[in-house]
């Protein structure tokens, strides 16, 4: 299924267990270059500017390509011909994804302007299909479409390894699932966040499961993105802001900030948005899951919003300076608690995420509160002094 060699994947993923190595200074750097040069590898780009750059690029071959074909169909304006070449687009896309694979190129930029564009091409393709008119497209063509594209994201993502097909996967299954019990459900909008609570239960048990199971790292990433999603999409489903305003959005035509009408237990969503919060804190730092911890802490900020929302109990600046003042309470007392730990929850540092942001950032605060500035070295005098033969500035002693 994959398209790639296995073993140069392989290769790929030792030499970056290697470069993590390095940096944690297990290994020197003469030792990740032997192992970089020893390990034939795909041709891939981690500098995010540079594969940026590169997926510029493609963007402008796949656009350029696919312009170049559509000047075959100059003077035909009928809707079948244009459908037709929709389609031939997004057979352009899979075509150049599946040449840039056998060409090596494994996460470059190039390559995934050709997976993103494939399925952006076929998802519009499919709506064009089932809709009597290019203009107007109803629910059974969306539904159509998203049914496409949530398929075709995860066969892209088993045959190409790309972690965007699996962020497109998780955002069309979910949207998908919604679309049906919203427009095809009798109470579908009722028992709607229950049901995506469910299923991003059922997505998390599912990637932890795998994630035991898997034998060959291929899948890893995306595995544990899926199951991250998860996570995010458990909280979001209970979040009483996300269901409240959504609810009135779909369903009242109401806009985010008008007053939108209440919700059916509403007492459970205000429970579940401040609950969900620190049962991620708690397993994050029971089970040292760092992304869990980043997740709770993130969702937790997101429910004092969603609270401060609807109930403004203090004005903003009042607020704010409780807050900072808490949060400076909590910092201060946790580094004195954790700051002589040599394992668990710890303030050392991670030798394998070697960031000096927390220095960078104390020395920032000390600078900016003490009114430090970095010390400037004086220009040297043309004119040097010392060891003269006669009298004069800094002479010798010697006439």
């Amino acid at each position: 299924m994959i398209a790639y060699d296995k073993n140069l994947l392989k290769d790929v993923f030792l030499v970056d267990e290697a470069e993590n190595l390095q940096k944690a200074n297990f290994i020197t750097k003469e030792q990740l270059d032997t192992v970089s040069k020893e390990l034939p590898v795909l041709k891939s780009q981690d500098n995010v500017l540079i594969r940026i750059g590169f997926f510029l690029l493609g963007v402008f071959l796949y656009s350029s390509i696919c312009g170049t074909v559509s000047l075959l169909g100059i003077g035909s304006s009928s809707n079948d011909f244009i459908i037709a070449l929709v389609y031939l687009f997004a057979i352009i896309g899979f075509l150049g994804t599946e040449f840039l694979a056998k060409q090596k190129y494994y996460g470059y930029g190039l390559d995934d302007a050709f997976v993103l564009g494939a399925q952006l091409t076929l998802t519009i393709a499919v709506a064009m299909s089932f809709s009597t008119s290019i203009l107007r497209i109803n629910n059974a063509d969306m539904l159509s479409s998203m049914i496409a594209v949530t398929v075709v994201s995860f066969l892209l993502y088993l045959r190409y390894l790309h972690l965007s097909s699996v962020l497109i996967f998780c955002l069309a299954s979910t949207t998908t699932l919604g679309f049906v019990f919203f427009n095809y459900i009798e109470l579908g909008s009722v028992i709607l966040p229950f049901v995506l609570m469910l299923y991003a239960i059922g997505m998390y048990c599912i990637s932890k499961v795998l994630l035991k199971k898997l034998a060959e790292p291929f899948y890893y990433n995306g595995i544990l993105l899926m199951k991250n999603f998860g996570l995010i999409l458990f909280y979001f489903s209970g979040n009483y802001l996300a269901v409240k305003e959504l609810s009135a959005t779909l369903i009242g035509g109401y806009w985010y900030g008008e007053i939108s009408p209440e919700i059916p237990f509403a007492l459970f969503f205000w429970i579940f948005t401040f609950i969900v919060p620190v049962l991620y804190l708690f397993f994050g730092i029971r089970n040292k899951d760092r992304i869990l911890l980043w997740i709770g802490f993130l969702s937790f900020c997101f429910s004092i919003f969603t609270f401060r929302t609807y109930h403004h109990v203090l004005p903003t600046e009042v607020a704010l300076t409780f807050g900072g003042l808490l949060l400076f309470a909590f910092t201060y007392f946790s580094i004195r608690k954790l700051r002589d730990n040599e394992k668990g929850v710890t303030f050392k540092s991670d030798r394998f995420d070697n960031s000096n942001s927390l220095l960078n950032a104390e020395a920032l605060i000390i600078a900016s509160t003490f009114g430090m500035k970095p010390e400037v070295k004086p220009e040297e005098s043309p004119m040097e002094f010392g060891g003269g033969d006669f009298s004069g500035g800094g002479s010798g002693g010697s006439f």
